[in-house]
């Protein structure tokens, strides 16, 4: 299948890849795309989880249960996504843990910070990586790939420093991917996150440490919002990128001083 170029209303379409499709934000936007017309590669590392979003979502999809952790799996994902559908024009970058929360930087086990580390950022380069490899060589030649950064990839949270430092690291490597992908049409940005409504931020209803040491509640926005700017950014010519977007609830205590 070749990516279509579409009307202006509805913009660029084609083949994605979705990595941490099996919940959360990374099922909002599997849903968004293939409601856009997308065909949907969904990976994760249940497949129960991946086949309930494309159930939910309906459209033209494949399932790959992948820890992107592995190269071998970050491979076979990729092979399986071009046999079917024969090459990759978006790969949304999202698999991610946050790691045990609460943890004081002296009592985190390196068990832990590693498992943060290989998922949010070596998983992120794998991925990244091979669809390199991907949309330099196919023709027409190009893709997109963004990069789920989240807010923490600017400001940390208390006791956060596993997922602080891969979040960090990323905006280098979606800074580097972006540069090195230009002359082979491959446009490369990020989208930091703040409290989008899933079950991973469920816990900031019911209060958060904050960096003064109090727990407080956060407000938090449609996870649908999210989808609707990732697609934005998906479906633009790949002569224009979106290098950087903040989708954040309005009322979180992102900026200011609290």
């Amino acid at each position: 299948m070749n990516a279509k170029e579409t009307d202006g209303r509805t913009g660029r379409t084609g083949v994605a890849v979705v990595t941490g499709a099996g919940s959360g934000i990374g099922r909002a936007v599997t849903r968004e795309l293939l409601r856009g017309g997308w065909s949907v590669a969904l990976a994760g590392r249940r497949s129960e989880t991946l086949e309930e979003t494309a159930e939910e979502a309906g459209g033209e999809t494949l399932i790959v249960p992948t820890d992107v952790s592995q190269p071998a799996d970050v491979e076979a994902l990729f092979a399986a996504t071009v046999e079917r559908f024969g090459r990759v024009d978006l790969l949304f970058n999202n698999a991610g843990t946050s790691g045990p929360g609460g943890v004081p930087v002296e009592e985190l086990p390196y068990e832990a910070w590693r498992h943060v580390v290989d998922t949010n950022l070596n998983g992120a380069f794998l991925c990244a990586q091979a669809a390199y490899r991907q949309m330099k060589g196919q023709t027409p030649q190009g893709g997109r790939i963004i990069n789920n950064g989240s807010v923490s990839a600017h400001v940390p949270r208390p006791r956060s420093v596993a997922y602080t430092a891969t979040k960090h690291a990323l905006t280098g490597l979606t800074k580097s991917l972006a540069l090195d992908g230009r002359p082979y049409r491959i446009a490369v940005g990020q989208i930091d996150i703040g409290n989008a409504a899933t079950e991973m931020t469920e816990r900031m209803r019911a209060g958060v440490l904050q960096a003064n040491g109090e727990i407080a509640p956060e407000p938090v926005m449609d996870v649908a919002d999210v989808a609707r700017t990732v697609r934005h950014m998906a479906e633009l010519p790949l002569e224009a990128n979106v290098q950087f977007a903040t989708v954040l609830a309005t009322g979180m205590p992102y900026v200011g001083r609290g």
